[in-house]
């Protein structure tokens, strides 16, 4: 069997029986069909290999060595600056709730009043033993004994005393003289020993009125502070985190009512990497902001710096009071923290655009004389518009940045404009 052989402009051949016989149509169309499948494949490599070939325009910047005043940037979260259970110092039943959670509450403002009327008879009670007491003394109301010799039984059994001191004294003159019988002398010193004993019982018992009355006057300032606890009131000013407590319940001493917190000014604590600690001092300024006002910074200082560093972090605590007047903070909240400290080092940076943030890698186009390099780069503190790079660059080095509108790829011809 014998073939011929049709040439073909796409470099193909186009084999035909030499026993077949096939319409000329056919055998055109055919031959156009593979033509055209040439052209497309040659015009295919030609623009894959002008896009290779094509240049790109960027703007070379150079690594520039800079002094940068290190800043502290850490998280933490807030803290209430004073956080309280208040809870009831006397028992009875609860007559009425004044506060609920969230509301604001001043120092010393009424929170809970319980029934007093069990407490304010022991109060009147004990009143009335110190007036009793007062009455042996014959005081009025109110009234206090300065002197124990002004009590009137005192004052008799002075009296009597004395009295008894002069017959003593006058029956010892006669019987020295002889005018006198022993016996009227003996009867006469008995009544005056009699009568300093009698002095001496009137003193100590009024001793001991005055100690009842100091015991009346204690037990009357407790039975009335008792009184006043009726009324559970804010030991400083501050908002109400839980609440505990209904009006019927029956409160114990220490049975907590509420949670106050005060949150102005607020609690900021942060975890601060060890080789920073010569960085922070007490007084620092310190930048603080929250996801829930996002663009806003909140100022606060430096209040107090933990002495041990954490073993397992390798941090240590630094604590900052922020104001917190407008109640925008919460206690709780996340924060970010910034800390501008003294410290002043060089660094290298380059401008924010020429980096690229790829699958969690940073990334930047180096510019080696027409050709771009892909290098993986650790970066630092940002700083007006410009980025540290801590890793990965060095000084003098170029980097590209892309013009507008084009892709940056390695090995890419590049060329430079303004």
């Amino acid at each position: 069997m014998g073939y011929h052989k049709s040439g073909s402009c796409c470099a193909r051949e186009l084999f035909i029986p030499a026993g077949n016989r096939f319409p000329a149509s056919a055998i055109i169309f055919s031959l156009v069909l593979i033509c055209s499948s040439c052209s497309k494949g040659t015009a295919g490599k030609t623009v894959d290999a002008s896009a290779a070939n094509r240049t790109v325009p960027v703007r070379v910047v150079q690594v520039n060595l800079k002094q940068v005043r290190r800043d502290v940037e850490s998280v933490g979260s807030l803290f209430p600056y004073e956080e309280v259970a208040v809870s009831s110092e006397v028992e009875g039943k609860v007559e009425e709730v004044l506060s609920d959670v969230g509301d604001s509450v001043a120092k010393g403002q009424a929170l809970v009043k319980v029934s007093p009327i069990e407490l304010q008879l022991t109060l009147d009670q004990q009143r009335a033993f110190l007036q009793q007491a007062r009455a042996r003394l014959g005081l009025k109301e109110g009234a206090d004994l300065r002197d124990v010799s002004d009590a009137a039984e005192v004052k008799k059994a002075q009296a009597d005393l004395n009295d008894a001191k002069q017959k003593y004294d006058r029956a010892k003159a006669l019987l020295d003289q002889g005018l006198v019988p022993k016996q009227n002398f003996d009867e006469a010193e008995a009544r005056y020993k009699a009568a300093r004993a009698t002095y001496d019982l009137a003193v100590q018992s009024i001793d001991n009125i005055q100690a009842q009355i100091s015991q009346y006057k204690a037990t009357t300032e407790l039975a009335k502070k008792k009184v006043s606890d009726t009324t559970i009131r804010a030991p400083f000013a501050g908002r109400i985190k839980e609440r505990s407590v209904t009006a019927g319940q029956y409160l114990k001493v220490q049975s907590p009512v509420f949670l106050i917190v005060n949150v102005d000014p607020l609690r900021v604590r942060l975890k601060v990497p060890e080789k920073m600690a010569s960085w922070i001092k007490t007084g620092q300024t310190v930048s603080v902001s929250v996801e829930a006002q996002p663009g806003r910074t909140f100022q606060g200082k430096v209040s107090r710096i933990n002495p041990v560093v954490d073993q397992q972090t390798r941090a240590f605590e630094v604590e900052a009071l922020v104001e917190n007047h407008e109640g925008l903070l919460k206690p709780g909240f996340f924060v970010k923290a910034t800390i501008p400290s003294d410290r002043v080092e060089s660094g290298l940076f380059i401008p924010q655009e020429a980096l690229q943030y790829v699958y969690g890698v940073y990334k930047i186009f180096a510019v080696e004389g027409t050709v771009l390099k892909e290098k993986e780069v650790k970066v630092g503190d940002r700083s007006g518009g410009e980025v540290e790079i801590i890793e990965g660059l060095s000084e003098g080095e170029k980097v590209a940045i892309a013009a507008k509108g084009q892709e940056l790829r390695d090995k890419a011809t590049i060329e430079a404009v303004k």
